[in-house]
């Protein structure tokens, strides 16, 4: 399987954000960060437990960055997922490559060439066809939000690369991420109106923490045993798989103008993935 594994990350991704839609009726944003990040913390915590891994990490200012701009990314892009066409707002959170490359380079003063130049220039105007004209008036703020949550994903996905430089492993970083994570879905929480549960919207719940759990797995094996530029590349299918889940459930028939926009975006973080062969997996 090697780098096909994320076509299997792609699958299960998409039908994540299909179940965040879904309890986007039911829930808040703040709900569905908690319990999606409750139930990731919750499997990473066994893991380290039967593997008798240490928890305890010199640089924790670090992870609680990467924490915070995770949790704040997530919060975007389920609010985004609860608005918009779900290939839209994946598509706009997929801008995170994009964001990613421009940071090492501002950040890390890693020299730009032209390919990522010309993935800059790519990636903008794609954007910018997405969030006009193909979005109605009342779509735009969440359309913001969606790229919001794109940026903020590049920062986190900048302090995983840090991260990585000083030696912290893959399972200690997503354990304080889904810690920060289901503690600040938490205290939001308690600034909105909590929602009962019953037996159809815990199962909605259940869906979207074992497909995000699931896809995590399949995404790091991917990485793992793949290529980095291969497996960044497959890691588009996401928006394929969700494109086609918006149009059986919800009937989501994107104007042409979306496509090439979506086509663009997807374009320019392949070209940007090939232009930084030092990202992380993201």
């Amino acid at each position: 399987m090697t780098s096909s594994w994320m076509i299997v990350a792609g699958v299960l991704f998409s039908c994540m954000g299909v179940f965040v839609k879904l309890g986007s009726q039911y829930f808040s944003s703040a709900e569905l960060v908690f319990y999606r990040s409750l139930f990731g913390l919750l499997v990473i915590y066994l893991i380290i437990k039967a593997q008798g891994f240490p928890i305890a990490t010199p640089y924790w200012k670090m992870h609680l960055w990467r924490g915070l701009s995770g949790f704040f990314a997530l919060m975007l892009f389920f609010y985004a997922i609860s608005a918009l066409p779900l290939a839209t707002a994946i598509t706009l959170n997929y801008t995170s490559p994009l964001f990613l490359a421009l940071f090492t380079v501002a950040i890390l003063k890693e020299k730009p060439g032209v390919l990522l130049i010309l993935a800059t220039v790519v990636g903008f105007v794609g954007v910018v066809l997405l969030l006009r004209p193909t979005l109605h008036a009342e779509q735009i703020t969440a359309g913001l939000m969606g790229l919001g949550s794109g940026f903020l994903a590049g920062i986190a996905y900048l302090n995983v690369k840090q991260l990585g430089e000083l030696g912290e492993p893959e399972w200690r970083v997503v354990f304080y991420f889904t810690l920060v994570s289901t503690l600040g879905g938490a205290i939001w929480m308690a600034f909105h109106t909590f929602h009962a549960l019953d037996w159809p919207r815990f199962l909605i719940l259940a869906g979207m923490g074992t497909c995000a759990t699931l896809a995590q797995l399949a995404m790091t094996r991917a990485y793992r045993t793949g290529s980095t530029l291969v497996v960044g590349s497959l890691a588009y299918s996401t928006v394929i798989f969700a494109s086609l889940w918006g149009i059986l459930l919800w009937q989501e028939i994107l104007p042409l103008g979306s496509w090439l926009a979506i086509a663009l975006i997807v374009l320019s973080g392949v070209i940007s993935l090939k232009a930084s062969p030092r990202l992380p997996a993201i």
